[in-house]
């Protein structure tokens, strides 16, 4: 055997001379053959065809040395299991959105997204830079998973409403499918907040079960078809300014993978965090033109408004991480870079926009 292909064999194996270290996830053919599930159903877009991909690039990158087999949400678990199917050892390698665990693990709401929080540039800085991926392993750990950031559905819209919200009265008694805490926040205001699988808005707006409803961005609403129900549609979302997704990896799988095969795992996770952002910002720019013309009609939340969720928003937050420790240490890190991206972002990107606008709208 060429020296080359023995070192290669054995950074796969973990072996040069020994007894192979890879106990846990099954070898065949030199092959590793491990499973994949993501939260998100196969095919859909930006997410579900995102795990896909990133199977197949772990794949490409590992030179044939890795074999995934890529289940969608519903086929090997429930959408919601994909972090206790990963942690388990059930599945090897998990797609998700942090929060969704968030019963069991409170602080992943710092690794997704707070109100009025990081964009997904920006969580992705302090996830690499500013200290948050070493919480993020931190707060995992226990539960034998190692996450890794695999980008954003960037900013999110604040919802589609049958009637526009010109007023912080027409907000108190308002029906509304969301999520999370700003379901928390729109409660302190006055709304009547539910929670509804992403299959059934359309059917809850339809029949006033709801008045109106968040899901993603354009680009995943134009597909939902809410338009035609509740024309009014307000952006940006105040809760989800740049959700993250991760990839995660059973603990055992991971530590027992050569310094080579985990290298593959970290780029593989950089590559797609830049495809998966990219790939909905350029989506949702041209699905917003296509809604305009379908007849959605685009607004903001009046300054009143701002004011009084932004109000509540800041109780909801300060009170959030009292009594988990996790929380607690992560809290004042997260908090500090997100003010700090406040005057950044007023003066440069905030800026920017609005100059570009003047000038292309002229």
């Amino acid at each position: 055997m060429k020296r080359r292909d023995f070192l290669k064999t054995a950074m796969v194996t973990g072996t040069a001379g020994g007894a192979s270290v890879l106990a846990a996830p099954a070898i065949a053919n030199a092959t590793l053959n491990l499973k994949l599930v993501g939260a998100f159903p196969k095919g859909f877009p930006g997410v579900g065809t995102s795990a896909e991909r990133l199977g197949k690039r772990i794949e490409a990158l590992s030179d044939g040395k890795i074999s995934i087999k890529y289940y969608g949400g519903g086929e090997l678990v429930p959408p919601f299991e994909t972090f206790s199917a990963v942690s388990s050892g059930t599945a090897d390698i998990g797609h998700n959105a942090p929060y969704y665990q968030v019963g069991k693990i409170r602080s992943t709401m710092y690794f997704t997204a707070l109100p009025f929080g990081l964009d997904a540039v920006e969580l992705s800085g302090w996830l690499r830079h500013g200290g948050g991926q070493e919480f993020w392993d931190e707060a995992y750990a226990p539960h034998s998973v190692k996450p890794f950031y695999v980008g954003s559905s960037g900013a999110q819209a604040g919802g589609w409403f049958k009637k526009p919200i010109q007023s912080l009265d027409d907000l108190v008694g308002l029906k509304m499918r969301i999520a999370g805490l700003g379901g928390d926040i729109l409660r302190k205001v006055g709304a009547t907040t539910v929670v509804t699988p992403p299959p059934e808005i359309y059917s809850a707006l339809q029949s006033g079960v709801v008045d109106a409803a968040e899901f993603v961005g354009p680009w995943n609403d134009l597909a939902l078809g809410l338009y035609k129900i509740a024309p009014y549609y307000h952006m940006p979302a105040f809760h989800e300014p740049g959700p993250g997704l991760e990839m995660i990896v059973n603990q055992n799988t991971y530590e027992n993978l050569s310094p080579w095969l985990k290298e593959v795992f970290a780029q593989a996770a950089t590559a797609q965090a830049e495809e998966t952002t990219a790939e909905f910002r350029y989506h949702n720019t041209i699905a917003l033109s296509t809604l305009v013309e379908r007849g959605a009609v685009l607004s903001s939340f009046p300054p009143e408004v701002i004011d009084a969720i932004g109000g509540a928003a800041r109780e909801v937050i300060a009170d959030y991480p009292n009594g988990d420790a996790m929380c607690e240490k992560i809290h004042s890190s997260y908090m500090a870079y997100v003010k700090a991206c406040s005057l950044y972002g007023s003066r440069m990107e905030g800026q920017l926009y609005q100059d570009r606008a003047q000038v292309w709208s002229a």
